[in-house]
């Protein structure tokens, strides 16, 4: 049995936390720049407004239907995250983290009542983390997700099991009759890991529900479309297919990459978000126990601007494989030198790892004169990861980097992002008796 931990609109709940007042209000969170709907909450998608709606096309609704739309806090949904899924831990002995706001969870062995258990877990959630969540239970992942799907769902639905299902829904507790049922008036589109074009294949061929994807012959779910949808047949038949995933599989490319607030023209300008955008790959990719043997540096303008467009991107390969910041960021300036161009107004730059191995598999060779990549820096790379986890991203820099803050003109537009409550000594709330 597996259960799926579930936060409700993730986004929006964090930041209510710590602004009461924005609950039962229309709320949106904005992506990078400020640019899109990324997060909704019940009343913001009451009104219409679609996941990924540009900001330009709903803000009116602020000043006709009180809608409130916020700058992404990234580093605040990330801590949130982290409690509510130690918290939501306890509910089984295995844990798979599959995002920033869903976890599964292996309930074998786990004797009682599901339903009871879990809804003790979601009231511990609210109360020690206060964040709203639903949980789905199920034979399989597939089927969990489901359930999560129709927990969130349930009490907008006619019918007698809106209510008992609602915010917690174990499908294997439901007679037959009654998982039919729900299944029946659940779209098939919204199983997990049947995409759009499927979706439309599936509705062109009759199949519209859960319960008549379920019924599908799994042999000819692969002939006639993929394995990967003769799985997710399967696992909606009860049948297994899809372990608990509890160490994530290392990343073969690791990709950092923003839009800028304001047009950038000046190479100087270039170099410090390139210097900043290689050091934060590099951190990621010492995470992961990971060394990388190229660096694909870009820069491009905007396609959505009448100006004259420019993309230009480059490879650097690496000597031999490398997590040092310093190594990563000199190629992918030694790139950037290479496609920078004059006179034109860039809107998005970035940088991509690729040719990661493990760190444990190291390169030998001759030395070589000049040869500066010989030094093993691990320790100062630890030291500088841990200075910047303890105090805060960016207390220690690259010098080509320039100096951190709101100051820097290819900064993101954040202009309604709410203080750090969790991760800020400074935004820390204060409560005064």
């Amino acid at each position: 049995m597996f259960a799926l931990v579930d936060g409700n609109n993730f986004y929006v709940s964090c930041e209510r936390v710590f602004r009461p007042s924005l609950n039962a209000c229309p709320v949106v969170v904005l992506s990078n720049n400020d640019g899109c709907a990324i997060a909704r909450s019940n009343e913001a998608k009451a009104l219409g407004i679609k996941m990924g709606a540009p900001w330009f096309q709903i803000k009116h609704l602020a000043e006709s239907e009180g809608l409130v739309a916020l700058s992404a806090n990234f580093a605040l949904y990330g801590d949130l995250s982290d409690r509510m899924m130690s918290v939501a831990a306890g509910l089984g002995p295995r844990q798979e983290v599959y995002s920033i706001d869903e976890s599964f969870i292996d309930l074998s062995g786990v004797r009682g009542n599901l339903v009871e258990r879990s809804h003790k877990m979601r009231a511990r959630i609210l109360q020690w983390v206060g964040i709203p969540c639903g949980i789905g239970i199920g034979s399989t992942k597939t089927l969990a997700k489901l359930a999560n799907h129709i927990a969130k769902t349930a009490e907008r639905k006619p019918g007698s099991y809106r209510e008992h299902l609602a915010q917690v829904c174990n499908l294997a507790a439901l007679a037959p009759a009654e998982l039919e049922a729900v299944m029946a008036a659940t779209p098939v589109n919204e199983v997990w890991g049947v995409g759009r074009q499927i979706s439309k294949q599936l509705n062109e061929s009759g199949i519209t529900n859960v319960l008549e994807l379920t019924r599908l012959d799994a042999a000819m779910a692969k002939s006639r479309w993929s394995v990967m949808l003769e799985r997710t047949v399967r696992e909606l038949q009860g049948t297994p297919c899809i372990d608990l995933d509890q160490a994530p599989v290392p990343k073969q490319q690791i990709a950092c990459t923003r839009s800028f607030g304001h047009p950038v023209t000046e190479f100087g300008d270039l170099n410090e978000a390139v210097t900043e955008f290689a050091s934060r790959a590099a951190q990621k990719l010492r995470k992961q126990g990971s060394l990388a043997g190229q660096v694909l540096v870009f820069i491009r303008t905007s396609p959505f601007r009448r100006d004259t467009q420019y993309s230009g991107s480059t490879t650097v390969p690496l000597r031999r494989p490398s997590a040092d910041t310093a190594v990563l960021v000199n190629a992918a300036l030694a790139g950037l030198h290479a496609i920078y161009q004059t006179g034109f107004k860039y809107a998005k730059a970035g940088i991509m790892l690729l040719g990661l191995q493990p760190d444990k598999v190291q390169q030998i060779e001759l030395d070589l004169p000049d040869d500066d990549e010989q030094e093993d820096r691990g320790r100062l790379m630890t030291t500088l990861d841990t200075l910047n986890q303890r105090y805060g991203r960016g207390t220690v820099l690259m010098a080509s980097a320039g100096l951190a803050g709101d100051r820097r003109s290819w900064s993101m537009k954040q202009e309604r992002r709410t203080p750090g409550y969790t991760t800020c000594w400074e935004d820390m709330p204060v409560v005064r008796a």
